[in-house]
């Protein structure tokens, strides 16, 4: 039996995940495009959005009409992915969801 060597598994500086991210944040890039701008999976980009990216700051009760619309837009993001997300889910099988420890209510 031939022994397969894996690469070995590379490493990124900090400031390197946050570039990538702030391509994502800043720049407006798709995450699929700045993880092929950077050399990375889309899902590890997906990963590091998660814990690097800054959360939306609320509007205040005098907001200007733009910041208002603004934040209307992130959430109607935000809710999007989370209900693709959820309807994603609901298509695994019962006993695949049973498997991988999720729960999930209806």
């Amino acid at each position: 039996m031939s022994e397969k060597s894996k690469p070995p598994r590379r490493s990124f500086s900090d400031e390197f995940k946050q570039d990538a991210v702030d391509l994502v944040v800043k720049q407006n890039y798709s995450f699929k495009a700045a993880a092929e701008a950077v050399g990375v999976s889309s899902r590890s980009l997906r990963e590091w959005h998660e814990k690097l990216a800054p959360e939306g700051q609320p509007c205040d009760d005098d907001a200007s009409a733009e910041l208002l619309r603004e934040e209307n837009k992130q959430l109607k993001k935000r809710l999007q992915r989370a209900e693709m997300e959820r309807d994603i889910l609901k298509k695994v099988a019962p006993g695949k969801v049973r498997e991988r420890g999720m729960f999930m209510t209806s």
